[in-house]
């Protein structure tokens, strides 16, 4: 059990046989990267949110008009958060090669939808005015609302980040989602979730579309042309440098 947990997919021999110090002072290493990212995401995101912009360019489709406001679809908008963080700690604990390119792809997108809302300031006018009905699920849309301006939404980061977990599932074995029918459920709930920002008038249809096309974009850098920021050639050296010290 330990080997599947500590060195799955590592190819650098197990890490079962270190002591638990060793293990965690290694698995801190690997996962400082991203923990520093984060911190500067959250900080720039509300540095943009916070500015004072005068302009902002609407964003909207005709598509938009047609699709309803339907407040259940708040359940899997979020639990987007355990789907995406969830899913990345999973991976961080069971395959470390599949954790390196779910992050670079991460970071690829969230890096890019920050520059865009620097020099796009774009905003969206879909929410309705007032509920067309009171019911929990209405009451939790408000709440969302009163905390998350319509502004700085495309491209849509919930869509972005669904569609890098729908695709690291198909592509780690790791035990919880080996099995096939396991990658078919979270690959419907992730579809669910970029349903969900359509029908919340959280984001625009073109949100969505510039949202898949960067993540096609991605998929290709990532998978395609092998681009992470940790990859197989520096694994070893890194693990070598953190048991050697």
């Amino acid at each position: 059990m330990k080997d599947q947990i500590w060195d799955s997919g590592y190819g650098y021999g197990p890490l079962a046989g270190k002591s638990m110090r060793e293990i965690i002072r290694y698995k801190l290493k690997v996962a400082l990267p991203m923990a520093l990212y984060g911190v500067f995401y959250l900080v720039s995101f509300a540095l943009i949110e916070n500015r004072n912009c005068l302009r902002y360019t609407v964003i909207h489709t005709a598509v938009d008009d047609m699709i309803p406001f339907c407040e259940v679809f708040i359940i899997p908008y979020l639990l987007w958060f355990v789907y995406v963080f969830g899913f990345a700690f999973y991976l961080f604990l069971q395959d470390e090669q599949s954790y390196h390119e779910a992050a670079a792809f991460l970071v690829i997108g969230m890096t890019v939808f920050l520059a865009i809302s620097v020099f796009f300031p774009n905003i969206l006018l879909l929410r309705p005015e007032t509920m067309p009905r009171h019911n929990f699920f209405t009451y939790l849309c408000e709440r969302l609302y009163a905390i998350d301006t319509p502004t700085n939404v495309t491209p849509s980061i919930h869509v972005y980040n669904s569609l890098c977990v729908m695709i690291a599932v198909w592509k780690t074995d790791a035990g919880l989602v080996r099995a096939r029918a396991s990658k078919i459920a979270m690959t419907l709930f992730g579809f669910l979730i970029i349903l969900s920002t359509m029908f919340l008038k959280q984001h625009s249809f073109s949100d969505v579309l510039i949202a898949t096309g960067f993540a096609l974009f991605s998929y290709i850098l990532v998978y395609r042309m092998g681009f992470v920021f940790v990859g197989n050639k520096r694994r070893r050296v890194i693990y070598e440098s953190v048991f050697e010290h």
